[in-house]
């Protein structure tokens, strides 16, 4: 441990602790301070370093240490009260707070010494002034930790009518407290009401909107707001993680996770924390954590996945089943402690209701990566005869009935009939249409079972399905590659069909299904062809033949419906070849519609996908919207998950290109989830998430981006998608990072982008990812290091003739000069570097536009000089050294106005903010008459001007950081200027 020496460097140590990450360490750290504090011979540096001990126990895994602490302060305050100052003798009663709320938490403490505790509270309160508020709070505390309902209201009520003061919890606390109490007894929409402000930011502490946000989830959730709940959650976890003293929010975030059907992102929140297993200094906690593990755990068994290995306690493997087993005994044993304490059963209560309770949706997507597991299949239930067997003729009947209406799972339905025939004699007519169906599930695998369906098909007395079953193996050759074969085997068969058909030997779906197959592999070699004339011609014909033979004699027959919507939607697909596209894509439309027309919307959806991919080559975005809508309808619960999740995404990309972020959010966040189903999570769902991370940001919803973005980024590479899609991840992590506040990550990410763009041929992208980065090491604490990303961003402005950025590096770096070795001197030649670059644009400006910005960003550089030189100057320095620097910075307020003045009504605000700012100056070099002179002048500036409102976009100030100023505000400023100036 460093030696402390004194008072002072103790309180140093103290604030740096403070900084450090909950945990035991602090702790430590924090007992090492009270021992260095106790040879220091002062009362009061012992008294804030029990203080400091208390804080850090409270916030951490090991709350039961504080009442050891607390108690040796209380008797110092007994014995000697005039040892402690203001501040620490509001901190004393402050925390009888937490230690009320801590012993009800320790189900050692018997409740009559909290009970008499409670009391002593009230009393000492009361002798020191407060209000009885706080009291009245923790009353409710441990009313409704009991199951008294009666006391707990009475004790909210007056909890609510007593005066705020200095004693009660801020405002979020209590806001969450409230509201937590209102969802207790059922009443969630009023739960939420009352965590509103704290959810929407208004207020906020150490441990708000953390807890609120855990807090809402299950709310949200029986109240069918799931997006608020999904939302919510990113929030909040994002909050908690890495806070070790929220197990019980972090609870929350688990159940959230079993009652909304993600189990494995649960998962991966136990295999983070593996401590909140074991830690045992704060039970409570521990009994919420172990409750929802067990809930967990129960889900996966109940989903089949109870032989799981689950992360669990250290020290052996875990299945779910024996997890849930464990975790269920913790509890009720933890829960069983605590109402012997207490003399109810309430805790209990609540701890089997909670481990009891049943998914509130099926299957919330969250976005963030986190397939759901796989629970072994469960074969469909299959019909069964009076003696237990499988009802053999009922199956063939519904395999029948699906494949003659061209159902889907009809292959599945014959696979399950072939299953359950297996030992069964059966005729050749069910055994040739088994093998037909098996065939079509192999694909191109398939063309030796075709053959055997033909010949079954022709022992069973139906020549014309032998030639159609011959033909679809033909068919299966031409996908197989062996296009020419298919087209000498497909010739010989049509012929034979057709002969067959004149000689009235077989119907007109056998004929139909020979004629498509050949006009298929027709097209299939048209493919080939990369738009030959000849095969295109040879093709084009063979479909028409489709349509003369069965268009209009369809009937009722679904069947020879849909060879009519295929041939219109292959004439597209020739169409497409040739390079009518337009025709394409109407022949796609009237394709689509025919086959929706016959009740077969499934197979609409791929020529509606087709049609939305010509429609956006059109430049149609309306079109393309439409397509897409309509193959998402239309394949309903049918359309597998690849699929869906690639039309979604596109339907994303489509309405964000109208500008709406909101629904695009929605339909991305519906790609990544239908992606994971896929299997294809570091794929298609990787891009999903980089574009759904991106219209939250859009949206200002930073967290849930941050969390949506880093769930992206180890999936996102530039093989598969592109070192642009890399780099503009990061560099919207940046963004979100820094808007979190978290300026050191948000540096590390942008530094990321901008090694990556480096190696482009267009250095923009790089210029700006330094610029950015340079910001947030600024933010973060780091002059030295924003300084070489700043110096690297000018280097780069320079090169790329960007003037505008190359001044606002050199005006940044400045500033940093003031915080670092190069001091004032450095900051200064920064400076003039700065307007030197901008004199010289603007001289070189190739027109109007670009000189006025070059004048603007002059004006601001002479006003950010002159501020620069003005926080140069220590804090009470007095002297002809000061007197001359505010006199340099008032030429320089000077020269700004006038630039800006140059500028006309489009720099009014800026102008005048120069202006009041040398008005100041004017004043403290004691030259009052010049100070009411230049309030004046922003009067008069706006003469004219109804009301306070704004008065329009400044120009000149637009993307420089100093945002839009109000007439009102400037008015108030310079009248207030003139009293000043003028000793009133």
């Amino acid at each position: 441990m460093t030696e402390i020496a004194d008072f002072d460097a103790l309180r140093e140590a103290m604030a740096e602790n403070s900084g450090q990450p909950e945990g035991p360490a602090r702790n430590a750290r924090a007992e090492e301070l009270l021992t260095a504090a106790e040879k220091l011979g002062v009362p009061l540096a012992v008294i804030e370093a029990l203080g400091h001990q208390l804080k850090v126990y409270n916030y951490s895994s090991e709350k039961g240490k504080m009442f050891v602490p607390f108690a040796r302060l209380l008797r110092m305050w007994d014995e000697r009260p005039e040892d402690f100052d203001e501040y620490e003798t509001h901190s004393l009663h402050w925390v009888f707070k937490w230690v009320s709320a801590g012993m009800l938490d320790q189900p050692h403490i018997p409740l009559a010494s909290i009970e008499k505790w409670l009391g002593e509270m009230e009393h000492r309160y009361r002798l020191a002034g407060h209000s009885e508020r706080a009291v009245r709070s923790a009353e409710h505390s441990v009313a409704a930790h009991v199951g008294d309902v009666a006391r707990a209201e009475r004790a909210y009520a007056a909890w609510l009518a007593a005066d705020r003061d200095t004693m009660a919890d801020c405002h979020a606390c209590e806001l969450h407290g409230q509201g937590w109490w209102q969802a207790e007894l059922g009443r969630d929409a009023e739960a939420l009401r009352l965590w509103g402000p704290v959810l929407e930011g208004e207020y906020a502490c150490a441990h708000e909107p953390h807890t609120a946000l855990a807090s809402s989830l299950v709310p949200l959730l029986r109240l069918g707001r799931l997006d608020e709940a999904r939302a919510n959650h990113l929030r909040g976890f994002r909050l908690v993680r890495a806070m070790e003293s929220m197990r019980g929010a972090y609870a929350e975030h688990v159940e959230f996770c079993a009652l909304t059907g993600n189990e494995a992102r649960g998962l991966e929140l136990l295999a983070e924390r593996p401590a909140y297993f074991t830690d045992d200094g704060h039970p409570q906690s521990r009994l919420e954590f172990m409750s929802v593990v067990a809930l967990l755990m129960d889900r996966l068994t109940g989903l089949g996945l109870g032989e799981r290995q689950v992360p669990g306690p250290a020290g052996r493997e875990w299945t779910a089943r024996e997890l849930a087993a464990h975790a269920r005994g913790e509890a009720l044993a933890l829960a069983a402690r605590f109402d012997e304490r207490n003399g109810t059963a309430h805790v209990s209560e609540r701890a089997r209701a909670r481990m009891a309770r049943q998914p509130l949706a099926e299957r919330l997507p969250l976005g963030v990566r986190s397939v759901r597991p796989a629970a072994p299949p469960v074969p469909p239930a299959a019909p069964v005869h009076a003696t237990g067997q499988p009802d053999l003729p009922a199956l063939l009947a519904e395999a029948r009935r699906l494949s003659d209406t061209l159902r889907p799972n009809a292959v599945e339905a014959w696979a399950a009939a072939a299953e359950a025939a297996a030992d069964t004699e059966l005729d050749p007519r069910d055994r040739a249409e088994m093998a037909d169906h098996e065939a079509m599930s192999l694909g191109p695998g398939g063309t030796g079972l075709f053959e055997r369906a033909a010949d079954l098909y022709a022992e069973a007395g139906d020549p014309g399905e032998a030639l159609a079953a011959r033909a679809r193996g033909a068919y299966v050759r031409a996908l197989a590659g062996d296009v020419d074969g298919a087209v000498a085997a497909v010739t010989g068969l049509y012929d034979e069909i057709i002969a067959l058909y004149a000689a009235e030997g077989t119907g007109m779906r056998q004929t139909a299904s020979v004629v498509m197959s050949r006009a298929r592999i027709l097209t299939r070699r048209a493919h080939e062809g990369e738009g030959d004339r000849a095969a295109l011609a040879e093709a084009e014909a063979a479909v028409r033949e489709v349509l003369a033979l069965v268009a209009g004699r369809t009937g009722e027959d679904v069947r020879l419906a849909a060879r009519v919507a295929e041939a219109q939607a292959m004439l597209g697909e020739l169409a497409g070849l040739a390079g009518d596209l337009e025709r394409a894509a109407e022949l796609f439309a009237r394709g689509a519609a025919a086959f929706v027309a016959a009740g077969l919307p499934w197979y609409a959806v791929e020529y509606e996908a087709r049609l939305a991919t010509l429609a956006h080559h059109l430049g149609d975005a309306a079109k393309t919207e439409r397509a897409l809508r309509a193959a998402l309808e239309h394949g309903g619960a049918h359309l597998e998950a690849p699929g869906r999740a690639q039309l979604y995404l596109q339907l994303a990309e489509v309405v964000a290109g109208r500008g709406d972020a909101v629904e695009a959010a929605r339909h991305a966040l519906e790609a990544a989830h239908w992606a994971d189903e896929a299997g294809e999570s570091a794929t298609l769902g990787a891009w999903a998430r980089q574009q759904l991370g991106g219209f939250l940001l859009r949206q200002g919803r930073w967290a849930e981006a941050a969390e949506v973005l880093e769930s992206a980024l180890p999936d996102l590479t530039a093989e598969t998608h592109g070192d642009g899609a890399v780099v503009q991840t990061q560099w919207w992590l940046g963004d979100c990072l820094s808007e979190l506040g978290e300026h050191r990550a948000a540096a590390e990410r942008r530094l990321q982008a901008a090694e990556t763009a480096r190696h482009w041929p267009e250095q923009h992208d790089h210029a700006t990812l330094a610029h950015l980065a340079g910001e947030s090491l600024g933010q973060a604490g780091l002059p030295v290091e924003a300084d070489r990303a700043y110096a690297r961003a000018g280097d780069l402005w320079r090169a790329l003739g960007d003037t505008p950025g190359l001044i606002r590096s050199l005006r940044a770096r400045a500033w940093l000069a003031l915080e670092t070795e190069g001091g004032p001197a450095e900051a200064r030649a920064l400076m003039a570097d700065a307007i030197e670059a901008g004199e010289a644009a603007r001289e070189e400006a190739s027109d109007e536009e670009s000189r006025q910005r070059m004048v603007a960003e002059l004006g601001h550089t002479h006003r950010q000089f002159a501020d620069l030189l003005t926080r140069s100057v220590s804090e009470g320095a007095e002297g002809p050294a000061v007197r001359a620097v505010f006199e340099e910075a008032l030429s320089r307020l000077q020269r700004a106005a006038e630039v800006f003045a140059s500028l006309g009504e489009g720099a009014l605000h800026s102008r005048t903010g120069a202006e009041l700012g040398a008005g100041w100056l004017e004043i403290e070099l004691d030259r009052p008459a010049a100070a009411r002179a230049r309030a004046r002048t922003v009067l008069a500036a706006y003469e004219g001007y109804e009301g306070h409102d704004d008065a329009g976009t400044d120009a000149a100030t637009e993307g420089d950081g100093e945002g839009r100023s109000t007439v009102g505000a400037r008015r108030a400023e310079a009248e207030h200027m003139l009293r000043v100036a003028s000793g009133d």
